[in-house]
């Protein structure tokens, strides 16, 4: 292998989403918006399901979970980035940089994970409503989530440690707005051929399973209820599962066009606009997704409002 000589890096330098100085003001009013909508929708739902009898259910349960992770999720990236649409230097430190990377990989596979335990729990109460409650006792969804966590924690620390084994020689600018990791890859100056089969393997498990598990699920829930013969039924099984559909059509259609497209239609500038997508407006999108659909939730953000009013 041919030598470099390969200075330590210290800190990386983030370009962001655009090197003109009007915009930038516009971009962080903007992204300061919607992190803001997903900072309080997110923790609004995690709070009404804590406070809330309602909504002590499994279902609810996964949802406040997930509201957990949206909100975790979006807090590693957005804070770093309205920072750098205001500061002269985009500076992040290298042990930022790490742990930035590690935290943002765990939550997108911890989620990746949720969407695929929701879409069991609806299979569960719709296919089989009379063991329900049996089934879907809280250990096994304790034993869910925990997994899902484990899965996120382990996956991100491997591509953590073999993204940051590898040397930065020739520049340390990083041609993005976070620490993610195929611009990482672009930018060491070793070989990444082992870091691209891991990063595919890895993924490509994760996604496959997740997918695939969801597609049973929702297989076996749409045979279910073509067998109900009232309209009405129809409509109220369907109901508790277009909310999760739609959440999971979002993340996994922006995970597999990041991470599966062909190299040849591959560009940094979209991929900047994808990214935007799955690690800022997904976690905002969420909450607001499942609160519309929801007359639970409706009813017991009411609820939450009218006992506010009245201790008032």
């Amino acid at each position: 292998m041919e030598k470099r000589n390969c200075s330590t890096v210290t800190e990386f330098i983030l370009l962001g989403l655009t090197d003109r100085p009007e915009l930038q003001v516009i971009l962080f009013v903007f992204f300061l918006v919607i992190y803001f909508i997903t900072v309080v929708w997110n923790l609004g739902v995690l709070l009404l399901v804590w406070i809330d009898p309602r909504l002590q259910t499994p279902m609810y349960f996964f949802l406040g979970n997930l509201s957990f992770v949206d909100f975790f999720y979006s807090s590693v990236i957005a804070p770093k980035m309205l920072v750098n649409f205001l500061a002269k230097t985009r500076t992040i430190s290298y042990n930022a940089c790490v742990m930035q990377l590690y935290l943002f990989g765990a939550t997108a596979d911890v989620e990746c994970v949720l969407l695929a335990v929701m879409a069991y729990d609806r299979y569960v109460a719709i296919c089989n409503p009379l063991l329900y409650p049996v089934i879907m006792s809280r250990k096994l969804c304790n034993k869910l989530v925990s997994g899902a966590y484990l899965v996120g924690l382990v996956d991100s620390m491997i591509h953590t440690c073999c993204t940051f084994q590898l040397a930065f020689c020739d520049s340390n600018v990083i041609n993005h707005f976070f620490c993610d990791l195929p611009p990482l890859l672009a930018l060491s100056c070793s070989d990444t051929h082992i870091n691209e089969i891991v990063l595919f393997t890895f993924l490509g498990a994760i996604e496959m399973f997740t997918v695939l598990s969801i597609l049973i699920s929702y297989l076996s829930i749409f045979i279910t209820i073509l067998k109900v013969r009232s309209t009405g039924g129809r409509r109220k099984a369907l109901s508790t599962c277009t909310s999760h559909l739609t959440a999971v059509a979002i993340f996994h259609g922006t995970i597999l066009f990041m991470y599966f497209r062909p190299a040849s239609i591959y560009s940094m500038d979209t991929d900047k606009m994808a990214s935007v997508f799955y690690t800022l407006v997904i976690p905002m999108l969420n909450p607001l997704i499942y609160s519309l659909r929801n007359q639970d939730v409706k009813d017991a953000l009411r609820n939450t409002f009218r006992r506010i009013v009245d201790f008032k």
